[in-house]
């Protein structure tokens, strides 16, 4: 299914975005040559707007100019169009499965989790913390007892980087922004410290560590973004 000629890929995209740092990764651990356009979404170009009519936002892969959007569904794509190794997932049907139904968990529940604990103060941003800590909890427990037999820290059976790391990593390697930017730790070791441990292990891999944004550079994104927040 690999398509071998005029292999063209651009990637719309901010650089701050987790659903866009996924899909850097996934290109640099396959290593394929792309270029990379980065959009303003307060000014979002026509590229955008033509090759991502319905939800107008990126990531969005251009593959010899045909567009495929949402990242989810680029990784897949990634995946199968360039079927060299390392595959991002599983040969296994029932593996894949086990896989999609984490990445679905983790997109679904932990990111939307966090902006509630930007948005609240006091006792309030406290019960948005425990209950962050407790879909963490839940996700970790439920993907060592899924794969257990996948040598930690990366759950792919050959000691690479597979779909679960890269959906993950790129947004929860940042957990030291979102602690820096808010003055206090989120994540709490005592409850999820295996979580912090493979996300610690990830940023030392090193397509991980040149591919996720600058650390100070996102603190101050989300200081914009959500204004005085202590």
């Amino acid at each position: 299914m690999e398509e071998k000629a005029n292999n063209q890929v651009v990637l719309l995209r901010v650089w701050s975005g987790g659903p866009c740092t996924r899909v850097e990764l996934a290109l640099k651990l396959k290593g394929i040559p792309y270029k990379y356009l980065e959009e303003d979404l307060t000014n979002k170009s026509e590229l955008l707007l033509k090759n991502n009519p319905v939800h107008k936002k990126v990531p969005v892969l251009l593959h010899n100019d045909k567009a495929i959007a949402e990242s989810l569904v680029i990784l897949e794509y990634i995946d199968e169009i360039w079927n060299q190794t390392p595959k991002l997932l599983p040969h296994n049907p029932y593996q894949r499965a086990k896989v999609r139904f984490w990445v679905n968990y983790f997109d679904q529940k932990i990111p939307p989790a966090i902006y509630p604990i930007f948005l609240s103060r006091g006792e309030e941003r406290q019960k948005a913390i425990e209950n962050l800590n407790e879909m963490i909890r839940v996700f970790t427990e439920g993907v060592k007892q899924d794969f257990a037999d996948q040598e930690f820290p990366y759950y792919n059976g050959n000691k690479s980087l597979g779909l679960l790391d890269v959906v993950v990593g790129a947004h929860a390697c940042n957990y030291k922004v979102i602690n820096e930017a808010l003055g206090m730790e989120v994540i709490h070791p005592h409850m999820n410290s295996e979580f912090l441990s493979w996300m610690d292990s990830l940023k030392d891999h090193p397509q991980v560590k040149e591919t996720l944004p600058p650390h100070d550079k996102l603190v101050a994104k989300f200081i914009e973004k959500f204004g005085p927040i202590n």
